[in-house]
């Protein structure tokens, strides 16, 4: 599969754009990132953790392929490339009402 959801494609582009606002609103309110095991819940938190790691460490993600994509998760191999980290990853997005309800960031 390499056709990119418009979720994903609106995900990497605020990253990649350096867009704290519409990165968080891609996110339900009481969403929930697990960065490599440590877990970051709500706005709030994920807002402090991407301003460290994500968008405050200008980070670029680059999605290198979609393995799979419906309407309640989608799971892509990126690249990643930050003042935080530099590195492949897998991204697992699990979706709620056209929004991220947890991304999982593991080894991919």
């Amino acid at each position: 599969m390499n056709e990119e959801p418009p979720l994903l494609s609106a995900f990497v582009a605020a990253i990649n754009r350096g867009d704290g606002e519409a990165f968080l609103d891609c996110f339900l309110p009481d969403g929930v990132v697990d960065d490599w095991g440590r877990r970051f819940v709500g706005r709030a938190a994920i807002r402090s953790w991407s301003d460290a790691e994500t968008i405050g460490a200008h980070g670029t993600l680059t999605v290198i392929a979609v393995l799979s994509a419906d309407q309640r998760q989608i799971v892509a191999d990126t690249f990643w490339k930050s003042e935080a980290f530099t590195g492949p990853g897998r991204f697992t997005l699990t979706l709620e009402g056209g929004r991220i309800s947890e991304l999982r960031i593991t080894e991919s």
